[in-house]
């Protein structure tokens, strides 16, 4: 069973997910898990700790997943194509429809300085990850670039962004892989 504390990450994951960070607050989260909203402030003692405690999360589970990818597959152009897969069914099955903290930089500006920190280091490290990958994939003969890798990994991140925005203002998941799979065949080379 999961802790109180998860319970209340996991809801304020949802709950950015779909409302952004100045859309929801405690008591949002308390009357999902069922508690009273001094409980989580035992655990969190602000919003921007909760929501931060959120992003830092995802990061862990990111870093998590790339490294038993990289063991998986050592292949650059099939690290790419899973993770555009990981994308598109969760945005299909609607368990991930938005990456949270996509949600949380459309609200930059307004975010505590501490969270926005760990918003950017989100960005920063993800970027460094397809910035070696796709230097990996040209190493191996696999991935064909324009640019530079670091520019390049810029551009995939933002075509992935932007393709999960896409499917969300269209209503159509489907989106996300037709614009994924151009994206692929621009990069990943054909054996």
């Amino acid at each position: 069973m999961r802790s109180t504390a998860e319970r209340i990450v996991d809801e304020a994951r949802r709950l950015i997910m779909t409302r952004g960070y100045n859309g929801f607050s405690y008591a949002d989260v308390a009357e999902v898990i069922g508690i009273r909203k001094a409980s989580i402030h035992h655990h969190f003692a602000s919003k921007s700790d909760l929501a931060k405690a959120v992003v830092d999360q995802s990061r862990a589970v990111i870093r998590a997943q790339v490294e038993h990818l990289a063991e998986a597959e050592p292949e650059a152009s099939a690290q790419l194509r899973a993770y555009a897969t990981y994308w598109e069914h969760c945005i299909a099955d609607n368990t991930a429809p938005f990456c949270v903290a996509a949600m949380l930089a459309a609200e930059l500006p307004s975010l505590p300085a501490d969270l926005a920190a760990s918003v950017r280091l989100h960005f920063a490290e993800l970027v460094g990850w397809l910035t070696q990958l796709l230097a990996l994939g040209v190493r191996q003969g696999s991935v064909s670039l324009v640019r530079s890798p670091a520019e390049e990994a810029d551009a995939f991140m933002s075509a992935i962004y932007g393709a999960m925005l896409s499917a969300r203002a269209f209503g159509e998941p489907e989106r996300f892989t037709a614009i994924t799979e151009t994206l692929l065949s621009r990069v990943v080379r054909l054996h």
